[in-house]
């Protein structure tokens, strides 16, 4: 069997850097991916995916990545459900990423930011998590 997604897009919002209890660090992204084709008015859509990401990977990406960064996604599809706060149980579809890649350079290059070169990497290492620690 294979799980594999790989997803190219931009950042639809900033990245969302938490920690859980035990204290590794996991970063929620948004990516926006085109559709390959226009709608009846002519228009592109886009998917807006929610991605995960664990570990070392995830402080990377939080501290060089920003919305509108265009970014290569490889990973896993991952079904999960939660109660929310009013106990209805709720599913949710997220990209597990194994790998990041940035893009693009950032629009403006602040104080103790990389040129997003040197800030790239393959971090993909497969990390064993227990998704009760999933702080979101």
């Amino acid at each position: 069997m294979l799980n594999r997604v790989v997803l190219i897009g931009r950042l639809a919002r900033e990245p969302e850097l938490r920690y859980t209890p035990g204290g590794t660090a996991v970063t929620r992204l948004v990516v926006a991916v085109d559709r390959p084709f226009v709608n009846r008015q002519g228009e592109r859509e886009a998917d807006f995916i929610d991605v995960v990401v664990w570990q070392k990977q995830a402080e990377t990406c939080a501290n060089y990545l920003g919305k509108g960064r265009l970014i290569a996604i490889e990973g896993r599809l991952q079904i999960r459900s939660y109660e929310d706060s009013q106990g209805i149980r709720r599913r949710v579809a997220e990209v597990v990423a194994d790998n990041v890649r940035f893009l693009d350079r950032p629009r403006e290059t602040g104080a103790g930011e990389q040129p997003s070169a040197l800030a790239e990497g393959s971090f993909g290492e497969d990390i064993p998590f227990n998704e009760d620690e999933v702080p979101f």
